[in-house]
């Protein structure tokens, strides 16, 4: 095969690839386009015959019950684990995979060697044949999805297209073949927090030695969820979030936490406690106090909330997912208390 025949081999193959990409979003064509899901988190479609329509979601996530607003970002893990960066799932019907591979074979711009052996692997029998259409009511075509975002690991599923009878659980020897676990995971990546600005007390400018109280609203800190499904497979996973704790880094090490590891939990659906008239004299169950100003800056004091995370899926199966945090910074001037000498 000559040079210029093995790079559009490649870059055919890189194209059938990223043709069904999408972590943030419903892969709603089969064999190719993503569109972002309708606000609610709601899809229509179905099967007609062996063919899916193009409104059936091969991944479809409901966000109804996502954090929202302005002030959502998402969560970052808190280990080195990350959802998976592709997985498997189904694409084509027969008509669909034919329509989409004797384009490039007529063509002749992958060689005749990688031709004549993709022909023998899903039209002469080896182990398939002419594509599967006479199981096209039984079952589809899997092929690899990537997350748009390309994390490392984007280019590792490596499988030829194969076949899944419509009932059957996909090969167990495949890794991140769709499940409702990996759903599960990649629903991981959907889940969008509330920003962890924090009131504080004083607001935005204290003293030097005093005791700056911090407290985070239960009202507007609640868990958040997303269901990913396929509709085409019946499978579905819920991924949900929940506060557990806040840790506030102050921004310098001339200052002090409370508690000293600076990590406050969630109680009563808030965190910390709220300054109120009379509390001048006591120590903030959650806050922070400065040792030295900020002269004619301010200090970056960074809130951070871990939530924890964990998945149920439609077969029954589930458990905890890592940790994930946000936090976001919010600056904090920081005066000397001024004496007056008569």
């Amino acid at each position: 095969m000559s040079v210029a025949a093995r790079s559009l081999a490649v870059l055919s193959l890189i194209g059938s690839v990223l043709v069904g990409a999408g972590p943030a979003v419903a892969d709603n064509k089969i064999g190719g386009g993503a569109q972002t899901p309708a606000p609610s988190g709601e899809t229509s479609g179905g099967v007609d015959g062996s063919t899916l329509n193009s409104q059936v979601g091969v991944i479809v996530y409901d966000r109804s019950k996502n954090g929202a607003g302005s002030s959502v970002g998402p969560v970052a893990s808190a280990t080195t684990w990350t959802p998976p960066a592709c997985w498997y799932a189904p694409k084509y019907s027969p008509d669909q995979l034919k329509a989409h591979l004797e384009p490039i074979w007529a063509a002749e711009s992958t060689g005749y060697e990688w031709d004549a052996q993709q022909r023998d692997r899903y039209v002469e029998g080896h182990p398939y044949t002419d594509f599967n259409k006479d199981k096209a009511d039984d079952g589809y075509w899997w092929d690899s999805y990537v997350n748009k975002d390309f994390p490392p690991g984007w280019d590792k599923c490596k499988e030829p297209y194969f076949w899944v009878d419509r009932d059957d659980p996909p090969p167990a020897d495949i890794q991140n073949a769709v499940t409702p676990r990996i759903l599960g995971e990649l629903a991981y990546n959907e889940i969008r927090v509330p920003t962890t600005k924090v009131n504080l007390a004083p607001a935005d400018t204290t003293k030097v030695n005093l005791a700056t109280w911090a407290w985070l609203d239960g009202a507007e800190f609640k868990p958040v969820s997303v269901t990913a499904s396929i509709p085409v497979l019946g499978i579905s996973a819920t991924t949900t979030a929940e506060p557990v704790s806040l840790k506030i880094d102050p921004g310098t090490a001339d200052a002090v936490t409370y508690p000293a590891s600076g990590v406050c939990r969630i109680s009563g659906g808030g965190i910390g406690e709220p300054y109120a008239k009379g509390k001048a004299e006591r120590t903030p169950p959650c806050g922070v106090k400065y040792l030295r100003s900020s002269g004619d800056g301010s200090y970056q004091l960074r809130a951070t909330v871990t939530w924890e995370i964990h998945w149920t899926g439609s077969d029954g199966d589930g458990g905890p997912l890592p940790d994930g945090t946000f936090g976001a910074p919010q600056d904090v001037v920081v005066q000397e208390i001024q004496a007056v000498n008569r």
